[in-house]
């Protein structure tokens, strides 16, 4: 096995792992958890967690190319991010492909892009080759930020977000890793189609799934205020109020041409995918 993708119990790694399952490529699967790993034909099932780094390291011995799918979200991620990456370069890795955030940057306003930044730059020092997948907002969850009472609320204002279906970021990886040399040093900012207001989000998604749903631009305080109730850590609301005040900031602003490029098709829009989604 040469090639290994992480993250394949969670939606975007099993996704990339049934496509080059699908397509014949032999992987390693390396989880934190084996009993939820998909079973797929060519595909070998390691544990291993990415803070081990002594398991990390056994983990990938004989891997050249290394899918890195972003690990949870967490105030160590990023110390995380480089115990894996450090086992990676001791195991022989060459080549790693990385599931970044468009726009990360050290001063990011979605403070889990810096994170993101953080990672990009301990890879490059790392001597790595490297692909970077900077993926906007996920389409999917659009549907999932609307509330009980059919309200989609946060500080956004009317800034816009590009952002991308799930599936064609899978595509995407897929393309890299079946031709990694092909894309050696190289970033792609995988965006949707359009770059929408999330005014435009609710109205979109009313028209397409028939449920009313609309936009309420919060100021901070009533940001706070309306998310104090589900008793995250502090980290974790300032994450989830940033990724609104980023689209107001215009971060996410910008669509791309790169899923086309590495897929082949065109990038899915928020009704495309809201009409493919099952009834109910």
């Amino acid at each position: 096995m040469t090639l290994a993708v992480t993250g394949a119990t969670g939606r975007l790694g099993r996704r990339v792992a049934e496509r080059l399952s699908a397509s014949g490529t032999p992987q390693r699967l390396v989880v934190r958890d084996p009993e939820r790993a998909p079973s797929l034909p060519g595909a070998e099932v390691v544990r291993a967690e990415y803070a081990d780094g002594a398991a990390a390291q056994r983990a990938l011995a004989g891997v050249t190319t290394l899918f890195m799918v972003s690990g949870a979200e967490e105030p160590g991620r990023v110390e995380t991010h480089r115990t894996f990456v450090d086992a990676a370069v001791a195991a022989g890795v060459r080549h790693v492909v990385y599931t970044s955030f468009f726009g990360a940057a050290p001063d990011a306003t979605f403070t889990l892009a810096r994170d993101h930044w953080a990672t990009e730059q301990h890879i490059a020092a790392s001597g790595l080759d490297a692909t970077i997948l900077r993926d906007n907002l996920y389409i999917d969850f659009f549907p999932l930020m609307v509330g009980d009472d059919g309200v989609l609320r946060g500080p956004a204002g009317e800034g816009r977000v590009a952002a991308v279906t799930q599936d064609d970021i899978a595509d995407a990886a897929v393309a890299v890793l079946r031709e990694p040399a092909e894309h050696v040093n190289a970033r792609y900012d995988l965006t949707g189609p359009a770059a929408l207001t999330l005014r435009e989000v609710a109205a979109t998604i009313t028209e397409v799934t028939g449920r009313q749903v609309s936009y309420q631009d919060e100021s901070l305080n009533e940001a706070y205020a309306s998310r104090a109730a589900y008793g995250a850590p502090a980290w974790q609301v300032d994450a989830w109020v940033s990724t609104y005040t980023a689209i107001a900031a215009g971060e996410l602003d910008g669509v791309t041409t790169a899923v086309a490029t590495l897929t082949g098709h065109p990038a899915t829009s928020l009704a495309e995918h809201l009409s493919a989604l099952p009834a109910g």
